[in-house]
């Protein structure tokens, strides 16, 4: 129970308001749900939260003006919470995961304003993921702001703690499908990460990356590359 919620109290309440609005179809459950959600999280203006969302800290939770929670989003906001700006979308599948039980102080996630978090999507932010406006992710994206140190050979990884350094994206991104972002990056504003990339370091504004591990491949209208050049997808 208490990776489920602050407290036993807040857990009976959670569950027994999700359980009985969760489950209402069409504009109808969503209308009820923008009201009576408010009494397990923090909601400014509409927000439109679809049925079937899994929610775990619910106070942790707040949603601005315009914010959409597609159905099959799962948010789990312990402890320090998810943030969600006006008119940005989560949709259907994706994952939004703090799950910070190592009282990492900089943990949680915040997306700005007027920015969609692609089908599938995977967000985990033990280490702090802070998406800026604007910025558009692709399906089945990751975005994993933890990882695990496996140095000493003579114990079992599990026993060697984490490294939680915290992703940024700045405003007006594009990541393409399948795309990872590996702990301790920031991708600069403009910037484009071409689909299946994975990146390990940061990404400079108005650059487009590609590959794994990821590389410069041009500016933002810049010239494209070569035609034998790999394909390059986004």
């Amino acid at each position: 129970m208490t990776r489920q919620a602050s407290s036993p109290g807040r857990y009976v309440l959670e569950q027994a308001v999700l359980e009985a609005l969760g489950w209402i179809p069409t504009l109808v459950g969503i209308g009820i749900r923008a009201v009576l959600y408010r009494s397990i999280l923090q909601m400014h203006g509409f927000a439109a939260i679809e049925k079937g969302v899994r929610i775990r800290f619910a106070r942790n939770i707040d949603l601005d003006h315009g914010a959409y929670i597609d159905q099959g989003v799962y948010l789990h906001a312990s402890p320090n919470g998810i943030r969600i700006g006006k008119e940005s979308l989560v949709m259907h599948g994706s994952v939004l995961h703090v799950y910070n039980f190592r009282d990492i102080p900089h943990s949680g996630i915040r997306i700005g304003d007027q920015s969609l978090i692609g089908e599938y999507n995977v967000i985990r932010g033990q280490g702090g993921v802070t998406i800026g406006n604007r910025v558009f992710t692709s399906p089945m994206v990751q975005l994993l702001a933890v990882n695990h140190v496996f140095d000493d050979r003579s114990r079992p990884f599990v026993d060697q703690g984490i490294t939680a350094q915290g992703i940024t994206i700045e405003d007006d991104v594009w990541i393409g499908s399948g795309a990872v972002v590996t702990d301790g990056v920031t991708i600069g504003h403009g910037a484009v990460v071409a689909a299946g990339s994975v990146v390990t370091r940061n990404v400079r504004p108005l650059t487009v990356v590609a590959g794994s591990p990821a590389r410069e491949i041009r500016e933002v209208g810049g010239s494209r590359p070569k035609q034998d050049s790999p394909k390059i997808y986004f």
